[in-house]
């Protein structure tokens, strides 16, 4: 049995004649599409484009961890292979390098400014919503290949991370491409397309490493089944698609372990100084079982109840309040609609594209879904715009389908299932954060209900009212989602730990430790590790619009020098109170429940603030150093060399637990000339506390080796301070006297 979907996209028969013109093609389209088609396309391209381009550079850097490397490798070539976080190469990302790329290659052209970093970002977004129309328009119609590329620009998560310079813009946008490729394989069997799907998931790989692999089960297995050629041909096929993975996710991996340690920056995120510890091991094996040595407090276990410190586990986790609001709008009803898909599909043959689409789309869905869910690891928000692509591709799947079988009374019940889905789902979202829009719930949930009812009798209804009720149930389903994603894009975006629509719509960042504080939104929620925020009371500032999700206990905002009350007291002897070791908040000053600006906690999670007087001192004679400066963790690092445009070493990389350099590096470098300043505070690994003794913040806690803690004792004791606002930094190149 076959069906329309199952037929080869259909050519126009006519007499030989001199092809159209390119730019008339562009917009005309396919022959048998109507006029408005193609139009339509581009509008949808054009609106996504504009709509993530909308207050950009309110973010800023965004992200300084990864604008710092990307500066970086604008300096230097050395850094742009490597991902080095400086210009100097001391140590680099905690990720393979290729997703920086392209924002690197921008700096070099226009400069280092928030739009050169972030606008690659944008054109990605882009990018992945004419995938997403392009893999549902073969095989259904151009208003289901709108529908989809509609769901997927309009997701929160979405519209935040093709905003943001992680590496998940990249790697969503090469995931529907191995998912499209891979539908085209089944299609006609040619083995370029699979070769090609094959390079798409390594190059995935060199954007975040074996997370672009999470897909390669349903791919295979789909065209192992439903490949249309013979079963021997689709393993040999398989097989060079298999080698076409290793080749292009392999080759930059190679060259890294093959390449002399002493001429190339430390590998960071790694313990030893190897990319295949990092890859299968804090990126790896640690994200799924928790045990993520050098984490933030990596190493197994969690701080608080419930899942750990990285949110609550379990199959629902995708619709909690944690993660709900990011994707979540129209999972029900794609899973409703992947259902009657499959469905709809069960009596095609072996080769059926149809359900091959629903199979590879659906399958790449579920499985990540299954292992974001359960994964004891690092977990945060925004890793679920990896979802988005594969959820906007079913629902307009789905939706395509079963409008194009509505005389059948069973689809007109799967559709207004959906409708309700999404109506009541949207009801439950929109209430979890009640000040906001709270008119917008009712006609969510009303116009879901009414749109169903239209929908029951889709066999019988005229046409217009039958399109009618479908597009109050998609207004209905998109509601949501849209006014959460105009939210996102109206509101800065900054730190390690983003999350998309207003305040209150996501109650977990950093982590979920214990404790009886009130923290708030993408902070420490429940108090300190072992700590007890004794409510938290704290006048810090908010990120504009609330979206910035960088909190920490008492309201303050990382970096930003907020206030917090948190009574944190970085008194080691107090039963657990504060930090282990007794270092009040991480890299910060170590006073009571104070956050410093310098370093504080923003070391950890979020950019410090530099003041002029700090830049001018930094860049005083700074041709003569490789690094200006050197401070622990990378986000404390970043935020001066963004401002310096100069390299600043980060010790210990991202958490300032990784042992480089070690103590007699340092030692070296600063007998070299090479580094000029030291910048008190930072990261998890060696702020210089004034109450509390022992220096080591987290000190080693995830398998950092101290090193951090030791440079910054041996930098305290030898060297001048300089004290320039609320910043300490400690002149290198003079020894204390007396």
């Amino acid at each position: 049995m076959t069906t329309q979907y199952d037929q080869p996209p259909q050519v126009a028969v006519v007499p030989p004649a001199p092809r159209a013109p390119l730019a008339r093609r562009a917009w005309r389209g396919r022959p048998e599409d109507p006029s408005w088609a193609r139009p339509a396309f581009w509008a949808l391209l054009a609106a996504t484009f504009v709509l993530y381009l909308y207050n950009l550079s309110a973010s800023g850097f965004a992200n300084s961890f990864y604008s710092a490397a990307v500066q970086a490798g604008s300096t230097s070539w050395k850094a742009f292979f490597f991902g080095s976080l400086d210009g100097g190469n001391a140590i680099t990302v905690d990720k393979p390098s290729a997703f920086l790329w392209p924002m690197e290659l921008s700096v070099r052209i226009f400069g280092l400014n928030s739009w050169a970093v972030l606008v690659p970002q944008v054109l990605m977004g882009t990018g992945s919503v004419a995938v997403v129309y392009a893999a549902v328009r073969r095989r259904f119609s151009a208003v289901a290949g709108l529908v989809a590329g509609a769901v997927l620009a309009l997701t929160p998560v979405a519209a935040m991370m093709f905003r943001f310079n992680n590496p998940d813009a990249m790697l969503a946008l090469l995931m529907a491409l191995a998912c499209y490729f891979t539908v085209r394989a089944v299609e006609d069997g040619r083995t370029r397309w699979l070769v090609w799907a094959g390079v798409a998931i390594g190059f995935a790989f060199l954007a975040k490493t074996l997370q672009a692999f999470l897909i390669l089960p349903p791919l295979a297995i789909v065209y192992a089944v439903c490949g249309p050629v013979r079963f021997g041909r689709r393993l040999g096929q398989l097989a060079l698609a298999t080698l076409a993975l290793v080749v292009s996710g392999g080759w930059w991996v190679a060259v890294v372990e093959l390449w002399p340690a002493s001429s190339r920056p430390y590998i960071g995120g790694s313990q030893h100084n190897s990319f295949l510890e990092l890859t299968f091991g804090y990126n790896g094996l640690g994200r799924i079982n928790g045990d993520e040595t050098g984490s933030v407090g990596g190493g197994g276990g969690g701080m608080g109840g419930g899942g750990g410190r990285w949110g609550s586990t379990g199959w629902d986790r995708m619709f909690g309040a944690e993660v709900g609001g990011q994707v979540s709008w129209l999972l029900p009803a794609a899973l409703i609609l992947l259902i009657a898909g499959l469905w709809a599909t069960r009596k095609l043959g072996r080769t059926s594209v149809t359900r091959a689409s629903f199979l590879v789309w659906g399958g790449s869905l579920l499985i990540t879904m299954a292992v974001f869910s359960f994964m004891a690891g690092i977990f945060h928000q925004y890793y679920t715009i990896a979802l988005a692509p594969y959820l906007a591709a079913v629902v307009g799947m789905g939706a395509g389908l079963l409008w194009e079988r509505r005389r059948e009374s069973w689809a007109g019940w799967a559709l207004a299932a959906a409708s309700v889905a999404s109506g009541a789902w949207g009801y439950v979202l929109l209430n979890r954060t009640s000040d906001y829009l709270p008119w917008l719930k009712w006609l969510v949930l009303v116009g879901g209900l009414l749109a169903a009812l239209g929908l029951l009798f889709l066999g019988r209804a005229p046409r217009n009212l039958a399109l009618g009720a479908a597009s109050l149930g998609l207004v209905a389903a998109l509601a949501g989602p849209t006014a959460y994603t105009l939210s996102t894009v109206n509101s800065a975006h900054t730190g390690s730990i983003p999350t998309a629509g207003p305040a209150g719509a996501s109650m977990m960042g950093f982590g979920r430790p214990g404790g009886r504080g009130e923290g708030m939104r993408g902070g420490f929620p429940g108090g300190m590790p072992g700590g007890q925020s004794q409510r938290g009371q704290g006048q810090g500032q908010t990120p504009p619009g609330g979206a910035a999700s960088q909190g920490f206990p008492g309201g303050g905002f990382p970096g930003q020098g907020g206030q917090g009350n948190g009574q944190s007291k970085g008194q080691g002897q107090q039963n657990g109170q504060g930090f282990p070791g007794g270092q009040g908040f991480p890299g910060g000053t170590g006073e009571t429940g104070r956050m410093g600006g310098a370093g504080g906690a923003g070391g950890l999670l979020n950019g410090a603030s530099v003041s002029a007087k700090a830049k001018k001192l930094l860049l005083a004679d700074a041709g003569s150093y490789t690094w200006v400066a050197a401070s622990t963790g990378s986000q404390n690092a970043a935020s001066y060399q963004l401002a310096t445009n100069k390299a600043v070493m980060a010790i210990g990389g991202f958490n300032g637990t990784d042992p480089s350099p070690t103590l007699a590096q340092f030692k070296q470098y600063v007998a070299d000339g090479k580094i000029h300043y030291y910048i008190s505070g930072g990261g998890m690994g060696g702020g210089m506390g004034r109450t509390g003794e022992a220096r080591g913040g987290f000190g080693g806690m995830g398998g950092g080796s101290g090193t951090a803690s030791a440079i910054s004792t041996w930098v305290e004791a030898n060297f001048k301070k300089v004290t320039v606002g609320s910043a300490t930094f400690y002149d290198l190149t003079q020894k204390k006297t007396g």
